[in-house]
């Protein structure tokens, strides 16, 4: 499977949505911000590395040894 694309967040002006659209891209974040700098890429860090730790750290039922037990 190929993920779509992400963008940080959206912004709350009308114009970055049909900008997204436009390219395709998805926001990881919708808080209604107006602002600029960066603040997506601020906003979603955190929650890509989460991702990432997930990916890599969390055990599947496999890898910890859980069955399918009757409970």
């Amino acid at each position: 499977m190929i993920p779509r694309a992400r963008t940080g967040r959206r912004s709350a002006e009308p114009g970055h949505a049909v900008v997204l659209s436009h390219l395709g891209l998805r926001p990881l974040v919708e808080l209604e911000l107006r602002l600029g700098e960066g603040t997506g890429g601020l906003l979603a860090h955190p929650l890509v590395c989460a991702a990432v730790r997930v990916m890599h750290e969390v055990a599947t039922f496999d890898a910890a040894g859980v069955t399918d037990k009757e409970a």
